[in-house]
Formats: structure tokens, sequence, C-alpha cells
């Protein structure tokens, strides 16, 4: 398959500003490439790093007559991009992923009906159009997770339901937050062994590559740790492998894609979610790959081969969250940290700390994922404010 490539020298837009789209800037910046941001938050971090800005809200047709008039290929930071947006860039520029794409994945309700009609694991559940049918819902049944059908993220807009007489309350919260249109998704709760995720690179040409199987740690909804490779057996991995594979076909998604999964005591896996974007746990890339997840969104969205993946190091990535990052910067801690042979520390850059906010994360590599893990371990446990 012949594939139109876009050569460095040319500029690319990404929608969203975040720590995502900063490192995006970064990789296409060393690969030669100009870029645009466009995000509406004047403090957004990619803006520090972009060649151009814009800040007006993602409604503005003037915004997307110059956004447009700038870039010769679009990509975003992450799911929650208006598919409309994005549907009418593609009318003048490539965008990758697809807004097609993008409108499957940004719904959950739509995304796991779609996985489930590809005949792909995943938890069973139902969908929900006000909040008086959660009492009345017997499919899946107790305990089930309640989860937003669009927006929610980092644990938000999520609710842990663990017998019919905890309903009242959900129902009173999602009620008092109803939005027009508002829908939600009840999910089977899994007694999973453990959290894992694969990211999957697919070239406009149909090729496709993926990167070593991960293990995940969440606190509160938000991923705490990672790390590569996870300690499952060779059979998981080429499971999950081809089931990440097999999803993003499906799509015919074009770009850098996350596949979360759910890996159950009897090694079966079923897909949690996919997110057609870098990945909070692919960030050990940076350091412990030969080629990050965010050169491949580069390569991917200019039409280039996709990069080797190689893994140079095992490694655990540690999310710094909300005061850890102040914590971890004051001396001495910091000098303690960059002391440590294998550590590496990426702060976002983001001004305002708050809590559960991802202020950066640190990577340790090691000779071994036990070395590594141990790390981590120790330097999480320095992470503890000291009382007056």
């Amino acid at each position: 398959m012949n594939v139109t490539v876009i050569e460095p020298g040319a500029t690319l837009g990404v929608l969203g500003g975040g720590q995502l789209g900063a490192m995006f800037a970064t990789a296409a910046k060393r690969m030669g490439y100009a870029t645009v941001v466009w995000d509406p938050d004047p403090e957004a971090p990619a803006h520090r790093l972009a060649d151009y800005s814009l800040i007006n809200p993602f409604e503005d047709a003037d915004a997307r007559r110059e956004f447009t008039r700038l870039v010769q290929a679009v990509t975003y930071e992450w799911e929650n991009i208006p598919a409309d947006l994005c549907e009418q860039l593609e009318r003048d520029v490539p965008v990758r992923p697809s807004s097609r794409v993008l409108r499957v994945i940004q719904d959950r309700i739509e995304q796991k009906t779609f996985l489930r009609n590809q005949g792909l694991a995943v938890p069973v559940f139902s969908a929900m159009t006000s909040p008086e049918e959660l009492g009345r819902q017997v499919t899946p049944g107790y305990p089930l997770v309640c989860k937003t059908a669009t927006a929610g993220y980092d644990g938000k807009g999520q609710w842990k339901i663990a017998r019919a007489e905890d309903c009242a309350a959900v129902q009173q919260e999602l009620a008092r937050n109803m939005r027009p249109g508002a829908r939600w998704i009840l999910e089977e709760w899994l007694p999973f062994d453990r959290e894992v995720s694969i990211l999957v690179v697919r070239g406009a040409d149909g090729s496709s590559l993926t990167y070593p199987l991960v293990e995940n740690v969440h606190e509160d909804g938000i991923l705490r740790q990672t790390t590569v490779p996870a300690n499952v057996s060779a059979p998981v991995v080429e499971q999950a492998a081809n089931l990440a594979r097999q999803a993003v076909h499906a799509l015919d998604g074009v770009g850098v894609f996350c596949v979360e999964l759910f890996l159950m005591s009897d090694d079966r896996l079923l897909i949690n979610e996919v997110a057609p974007r870098p990945h909070n746990s692919g960030h050990y890339s940076l350091d412990a790959c030969t080629v990050s997840q965010f050169e491949q969104q580069v390569r991917t969205l200019c039409g280039l081969p996709l990069g080797e993946i190689r893994l140079l190091s095992p490694a655990v990535m540690l999310n710094l969250i909300g005061d850890d990052v102040r914590l971890a910067t004051t001396a001495p801690a910091v000098q303690d940290l960059l002391r440590e042979p294998g550590a590496i520390v990426h702060l976002y850059g983001k001004r305002a700390i708050r809590p559960k906010r991802k202020m950066g994360h640190v990577s340790f590599l090691a000779a071994t994922r036990e070395e590594a893990l141990a790390k981590a371990v120790s330097f999480r446990a320095r992470l503890v404010p000291t009382s007056c």
C-alpha cells in the first residue's frame, strides 16, 4: 500500500496540551517537525513547547480554520477531544486516529459493544439512560461498577456498588450531576488477579507492532505504578498481544493504542478499555525502549515506518501525584533520587499542584525487574511528609 509521507520540516497539530501533548511535541521537534498545540487552557504545559499555540475553545470556527491552515496532519492527546472537531479537520488534513475511531472509543457503551461484536472478551455489561434504572438493573449482578459512558478518567465518574442497598446513594449522586443525554455503563465487578496493559502501534499501511506487556497498580482509580516486563507466563503475553492487535485492527486504527486488560486467576484476559493514544502505562518506553510511544505517534501520523520495539532494560514507572512532586523535588530528597543509578525524573511543568493530579513520573531502570521494583519501593517509602 502506498502511503503519503509527511516529511520532516512539516507542521503537526495536536489537540490537547497536557503532558501527553507535551511529550508528543518534544518527540516531533527532535524528528524535525514543528508543532501547533490547541488547548483552551493557557496553562497547559504543551503550549510552552509548541511552535504555535491556540487557546480558543474547541468550538471556535475561526480557530479551526487557523489550525487547519497551519498544519499538515493532526493527532490528539486524549479521547475526550470533540469527535465533531476531528471530523471537520479531516476534510482537509489527515487526522490519526480518525474521528470514526474516536467516536467508538470515547463512549464506553459504544466501545464495549463494538469489541463484544468482534468476538473479543469484555466484562458483562449493560447500558443505563437514567439514574432510576440503577436499582432495577439485573444484568450484571452485584457487585458491579457504574461508570459514566463518556468523559470519565483517573477514577472519576465511577462508582462501585457492592449490593442493592448501595444503589440509592449512587442514584442521588448521578441525579445531582446529570447532564442532558447522559448515559452510564454497568459492568460486572471482576475479581481479577492483576491489571495489565499493552501498547499497539499500527501504521497507515496496516502494519502493526506490540510493546511488551506491563503490569499496573492503581490507587483510587489512578495509575500509580507500571512494571515492565509483566510477571506473567509466555502464553499470557501472547494472548494479550493477540487480543490487542485484534481490537486495533478491527477498529482499522492508525496510531498508538493502549489496550488495558484484566488478568483473571485462570489466565483468561478481558479487555477493560482501549485508549486511542499514548498512555501513562507506556511512559517507561521513553527511557527503556529503543523507540518511545511518542516517537511512534509521530511516525504513524506522518506515514513513516514503524520504529523498532526493543526493551533495553526492565523498568518500573512510578507516578508523582499531587504533593509527591514537592516531596520528591525538595532537597535532600531530590539529591538522593538523582544519586540513584537508573533513576530518571520527568516533570510535566504543571504550575498548580492539586490532589490526585499527575505532576510527573520517575522511571527506575535496573538489570532485573526485581531490582527495579526494589528501587521504586524504596523511593516511594520516602514520599511521606514529615511532621513539624
